[in-house]
């Protein structure tokens, strides 16, 4: 269920009770912008970001903003449903262990290039058909495919509300993405200055691309590359978590993957316009359409089924979304209570240090009260009890 606000250009729709004061000036700002349309949605899980807020939608009329999409371009879900309906302690620490001897994580990448099925056009025709930052980075990138990262990014072993084991892993473009977003944040920046248009203050960081520019016509080309070179990594290694759990439990039954995006642009039809809806950690919940929306390594994740509703741009949240930033969960919240919460559910978790705080439980929002502000927008298919988790 939503509120509104409607003291600035457009309204601005929110699915949460409270949202901190920095967030909600980011919206305000996303309100006020020229190119935006209709009204702004902000999702049950949003928090502050850069320009923008994660956790928002935003629908625009002749402009692309590259920090309306974000640095991780692409990133997003993968679950798989396994034929297991249980797996035991010792399996699961061999997982892991076998895990993390195979997939590299932080700022590890693999030795080799790793077969990559979408070599890029890099001689296209026309200047606007260009892949700079692809061209500079693909070989780079190669190496890249089938790494972890590091921050929010995990792989899971869950267990189901549907009798089943599930597989899931949430990364996205790694490097690749964050210097699509760098260089074109930039040169919205540029161009702006260049054509003297003022309107966007530069503290709101919301500078925008035309799209009738080369410019945005090769933001928009890059993009893409990035959300297909994000789905090529989370199934590298899903694959990869397949095979080895395959190797430990003996299980042979695998379902095909559901993979979701929730940093991009796309363009779509909505009250009546085409638009390019940005969803910065925000997942499409098309009616009937199949999400992942995941909690933190201590609580549930859910597989739901979008309902189509167009007054969040037919979205959802892409999760619990933060309740504290990374250096404020590791200033104040308490190691042994946080490790002591997930030992008592008997997760094998990734909490080793206070450096890692920045992903406990505590630093996350209720994932209950999230799902529960958004039953408008998604019915929950299946509940996921996390069992093990490997961290970026």
């Amino acid at each position: 269920m939503h509120r509104v606000v409607n003291t600035e250009k457009i309204p601005i729709l929110l699915w949460l009770d409270q949202l901190d004061d920095e967030a909600m000036d980011q919206a305000r700002h996303l309100a006020n912008l020229d190119c935006a349309f209709h009204h702004v949605a902000i999702m049950a899980d949003a928090h502050v970001g850069y320009g923008m807020p994660i956790g928002g939608v935003l629908a625009t009329v002749g402009a692309v903003i590259p920090n309306g999409v974000g640095v991780d371009i692409g990133c997003g879900m993968q679950a798989v449903r396994t034929g297991l309906d249980e797996v035991t302690v010792e399996q699961l620490r061999a997982i892991l262990g076998d895990l993390r001897r195979t997939v590299p994580v932080g700022f590890q990448h693999h030795d080799r290039p790793q077969p990559f099925p979408l070599m890029p056009d890099l001689g296209a025709a026309g200047k606007e058909h260009e892949l700079p930052v692809i061209r500079a980075e693909f070989a780079s990138a190669r190496r890249q495919l089938g790494t972890l990262g590091g921050g929010n990014h995990f792989i899971e072993i869950q267990q189901g509300s549907d009798n089943h084991i599930w597989l899931m892993v949430h990364s996205g473009s790694r490097n690749l993405g964050y210097k699509v977003a760098g260089l074109y944040n930039r040169l919205a920046v540029q161009l702006a200055k260049k054509a003297g248009r003022g309107t966007i203050p530069k503290e709101w960081q919301l500078a925008a691309l035309p799209l009738d520019s080369i410019e945005g016509q090769r933001y928009l080309r890059e993009m893409t590359y990035c959300v297909a070179f994000a789905r090529a990594n989370r199934g590298r290694m899903m694959a990869v978590l397949s095979e080895i759990v395959a190797g430990v439990t003996g299980c042979d039954s695998f379902d095909p993957a559901m993979d979701v995006a929730h940093n991009y642009a796309a363009r779509e039809h909505h009250f009546g316009r085409e638009v390019w809806v940005h969803r910065k950690g925000a997942t499409r919940a098309f009616a009937g359409e199949s999400g992942i929306i995941p909690g933190s390594q201590g609580s549930r994740s859910y597989i739901v089924r979008g309902l189509g509703n167009e007054q969040s741009f037919r979205s959802c949240s892409h999760g619990a979304g933060r309740v504290l930033g990374r250096k404020e969960a590791q200033r104040v919240l308490d190691l042994e209570t946080e490790v002591r919460r997930l030992d008592a559910r008997h997760i094998l978790h990734a909490l080793r240090g206070r450096r890692d705080l920045e992903e406990a439980p505590g630093a996350y929002k209720d994932i209950a009260t999230v799902i529960a502000n958004q039953r408008d927008l998604v019915e929950v298919v299946v509940e996921l009890q996390p069992l093990a988790v490997l961290k970026g």
